[in-house]
């Protein structure tokens, strides 16, 4: 089974996990709440069975009750609220504006955020390590790869003589991650375009400008507006034959070119390895906040020969994953 195709099959498969496992009754119900589509959350939610699991709670045990937001943020508080009332036992919150809802929701249920943002200066915690009330979480925070990123993009695709940058100007990691492309092309002597986008229409007209300007590559930046858009920034880049950088892997299995950066799933994962010590008596508050020790490096060959790109050997021998 390709990639692509194991994504959608847990991804189909993550809404009815509620529905079939209700009639087993367990005493552990986990809220996972996502800004995101559930199609394109699903691997995210395996993984995060699979610490579950590793930590010896097994399916059978524990109910996911999910709600997604459908890339609607203001859908977000009153979905939290909904876990909450229920109730759950715990919330997993995808995301700055996911953990931001439950935050508000609750005093007394425990919540584990995952996000890609640096967790202190987005206010969710005061202490990296130790968050302190009913929260704590994983951050994959990698904008000081943005600079590598551009890099290896520029390995991949040397004749590139602008390369345009895509950011969401709302992100938190934003400015760091501009300062961090900046420096990097200063040092290379790369050109640069920015462009930014924080709506659907805006990456439509990012992508336009990118394709007139005669830039040679994309990188896309990171951040949950970003990640929860892959199938419109993957088509676009298709439709512009753009050679395209993500910040995940995911974009990669589901047709994207090429990714660098914190692995999402292995922060997932150790969420679920973060619930199961949670739901063992550890205090949330007490655990310090993860951070990012996993980072992969994705190919699509069979993108790369769609768009005329030859990988550089070397690149593929340092890949994590290669799609053929």
């Amino acid at each position: 089974m390709q990639r692509r195709d194991f994504i959608k099959v847990i991804a189909g498969s993550v809404a009815a996990w509620p529905l079939t496992t209700r009639a087993q009754q367990p005493t552990t119900v986990i809220g996972f709440l996502r800004p995101t589509k559930a199609e394109e959350s699903g691997h995210m939610v395996a993984s995060f069975r699979e610490g579950l699991r590793d930590s010896g709670y097994s399916r059978d045990k524990v109910l996911i009750e999910p709600r997604w937001g459908d890339g609607r943020d203001e859908q977000l508080p009153k979905l939290a609220r909904e876990l909450v009332v229920l109730p759950v036992t715990a919330i997993v919150a995808g995301g700055v504006g996911a953990a931001r809802a439950a935050k508000a929701a609750t005093t007394s249920v425990p919540i584990i955020f995952v996000t890609g943002a640096d967790p202190q200066t987005e206010g969710l915690v005061s202490s990296i390590n130790r968050p302190g009330g009913n929260i704590t979480g994983v951050s994959f925070y990698d904008a000081p790869l943005a600079g590598k990123r551009l890099a290896l993009l520029h390995e991949l695709v040397p004749n590139a003589e602008v390369i345009a940058v895509l950011q969401d100007p709302n992100s938190g990691v934003f400015e760091n991650e501009a300062r961090e492309i900046e420096t990097t092309a200063r040092a290379m002597g790369q050109k640069i375009l920015s462009v930014k986008a924080h709506s659907e229409q805006e990456i439509n007209v990012a992508f336009a400008t990118v394709a007139t300007s005669g830039a040679g590559a994309l990188l896309v930046g990171t951040g949950v507006f970003f990640n929860g858009r892959g199938g419109h920034l993957i088509g676009l880049a298709a439709l512009h034959a753009i050679p395209t950088s993500y910040a995940s892997s995911s974009f990669v299995g589901a047709g994207g070119l090429f990714s660098y950066g914190a692995s999402q799933t292995d922060a997932y994962r150790r969420a679920g390895i973060y619930v199961a010590r949670i739901l063992k008596g550890e205090k949330p508050g007490d655990l310090p906040v993860e951070l990012p020790t996993k980072f992969d490096l994705a190919i699509n060959l069979k993108t790369a020969k769609t768009l005329g790109l030859t990988v550089p050997p070397g690149l593929i021998a340092r890949a994590d994953e290669v799609i053929q």
